[in-house]
């Protein structure tokens, strides 16, 4: 395969994207008319992948997919001399979450055989098939119900599918992910405007990526108001069916169980150490030393994707607002799969 051409395909597949993201519903050419069929389906499909959210992921793509965006990530690496088969089960907890993977093994010079979502089933063909037409063809996978003859499999799962995973392919070269979710620290003095992008890392996807905070760190004295001010641009949320639904039962348990919780009638905010939340909830702790937020963070890094934080706390953060920004060499469960991918 010729990665030149693979390359120039991606960066045509960006502008074929922008171009569609940019055009008025009156402007649809044939071509854009069947991409918006295929956002369309999606959402039927998933009523989790609404029309913004699929936009949102392609956008990020379509910016990621430049020329000297992807020719920096690539010169990293050398590409496999071998051509090997690649299994790749993938994840459908947000919109286009395993293209990464498809597009590493590709570059990588060798085959993905794709399991694809039950969840995301119609946009990762969908530009998978214009990027093998920008690339002349020089584009090779498989889409497959099972996997079988591969040399080695990245698979992505819950915890309790990843044990699973792990043990059916225990004599194959693989990356096993499983749960993971994101952190926030707050010093104090954040803007309003700091807080407002804090929100988008928190509700963009409905919380539901690896890269979405369901946890935060205030000082002692934050006060939480701040914190439910800076949501209500969010506030059309909780007209989402699937998402109404998990606030209203998580809010019931809560009112049962007689528990502490802060409520602004479209998510809730729980004092709880839990890493994990339910969806429609956001764990809080306050604290009063910024070692003990890094000895947490320390001691479930296995579980956290990423910290959102400002820089002046040295952490290894990203800044509010880039949570769900991630670059070409930004890889889940921090492992790099290109490296993989080198020596298989």
């Amino acid at each position: 395969m010729n990665i030149e051409k693979q390359v120039l395909g991606l960066i045509k597949l960006s502008q074929y994207i922008k171009e569609f993201l940019s055009k008025e519903i009156e402007d649809f050419s044939e071509n854009n008319s069947e991409f918006e069929m295929i956002l369309k389906k999606s959402e039927i499909e998933n009523p989790w992948f609404t029309q913004e959210n699929q936009k949102f992921a392609l956008k990020q793509w379509a910016d990621l997919l430049t020329e000297d965006q992807l020719w920096s990530w690539l010169s990293k690496y050398s590409a496999s001399k071998t051509t090997k088969k690649v299994g790749l089960i993938l994840a459908g907890n947000i919109p286009l979450v395993g293209f990464h993977d498809v597009i590493s093994v590709v570059l990588s010079n060798h085959i993905p055989l794709i399991k694809l979502s039950s969840k995301d089933k119609q946009m990762i063909p969908f530009l998978l098939k214009k990027w093998k037409e920008f690339s002349e063809n020089e584009v090779e996978y498989e889409l497959v119900e099972r996997l079988v003859d591969f040399d080695a499999v990245i698979a992505t799962g819950s915890n309790n599918t990843a044990r699973y995973l792990e043990f059916y392919f225990k004599n194959h070269l693989s990356i096993i992910r499983k749960n993971r979710t994101s952190v926030a620290v707050l010093k104090g003095d954040e803007t309003e405007e700091e807080l407002k992008l804090l929100a988008h890392d928190i509700f963009l996807y409905f919380g539901l990526g690896c890269r979405n905070v369901t946890r935060l760190f205030i000082p002692e004295d934050f006060v939480i108001d701040r914190i439910f001010e800076s949501f209500i641009d969010f506030k059309e949320i909780i007209n989402h069916n699937k998402y109404a639904n998990n606030y209203d039962y998580n809010r019931a348990v809560y009112l049962l169980n007689q528990d502490k919780f802060w409520d602004n009638n479209f998510v809730m905010m729980k004092e709880d150490e839990k890493l994990f939340s339910p969806l429609s909830v956001i764990n809080f702790t306050r604290y009063s030393s910024l070692d003990e937020v890094k000895k947490f963070i320390e001691e479930n890094e296995k579980d956290i994707q990423c910290v959102v934080a400002k820089k002046d706390l040295n952490l290894d953060s990203v800044n509010f607002g880039e949570a769900q920004n991630p670059g070409l060499d930004t890889y889940a469960d921090n492992v790099d799969t290109m490296k993989f991918l080198e020596v298989i």
